[in-house]
């Protein structure tokens, strides 16, 4: 690696338009509508499409799996913040690999969210998504995967429910938590891809 050369790892950290974001503090509208969950989710896809190399062969599948979920999307115009999530999970489970392992993550939050998304539903969509990766077999916490990335995230987000802070401040310790465990799974100077896709999600959420 070159001199000054930044690695995925010190890179897990709030960016945008390769600029660092200041955390949230909660101080933007406390529940998200459609509009909002649009703009997480187009945040997530322009990760996927321009840092693609960095997710070490699962890029190129996440890249299809995000444009079968436009695909989605474009058929089918959301109404509510749900909607947006359940068109990803349709658009990932038709896609081979990582993404069909993540459809089940985000048919939950489907499940959770309606017309807004609040720190509650988040929390429920998070933890139920969770046990649905882990059913379609995504392995226990340790193993060095994606799953590594989402129990901290799960946790971080059951936490804010409690100290009921807005959904974005939610979201922001849900991000550093899922840092935090991708961290752990570095092999080789290598972070795991799924866990690092996991990170970039919540990472996206904290900039609507």
């Amino acid at each position: 690696m070159t001199t000054g050369a930044v690695s995925p790892l010190d890179e897990l950290e709030l960016r945008h338009d390769g600029h660092r974001v200041e955390p949230v503090a909660g101080t933007r509208a406390a529940d998200l509508d459609v509009r909002r969950v649009l703009l997480w989710w187009r945040g997530f896809e322009h990760q996927i499409r321009t840092r693609a190399e960095e997710l070490h062969g699962v890029g190129p599948e996440l890249e299809d799996g995000a444009a079968a979920a436009d695909a989605v999307l474009r058929e089918r115009t959301p109404e509510l913040a749900g909607d947006v999530f359940a068109a990803i999970a349709v658009g990932f489970g038709a896609t081979p690999g990582l993404p069909a392992l993540l459809a089940p993550w985000f048919a939950e939050f489907a499940r959770s969210c309606g017309r807004v998304v609040g720190t509650r539903d988040l929390a429920d969509g998070a933890r139920a998504g969770l046990a649905a990766v882990q059913r379609a077999g995504g392995p226990a916490p340790g193993a060095g995967s994606l799953v590594d990335a989402m129990a901290p995230a799960v946790d971080a987000l059951a936490g804010a429910d409690v100290a009921d802070v807005p959904a974005v401040a939610a979201l922001n310790a849900a991000y550093r938590a899922a840092a935090d465990g991708t961290r752990h799974t570095v092999v080789d100077g290598t972070v795991d891809p799924g866990a690092l896709a996991v990170t970039w999600f919540f990472e996206r959420g904290t900039v609507v």
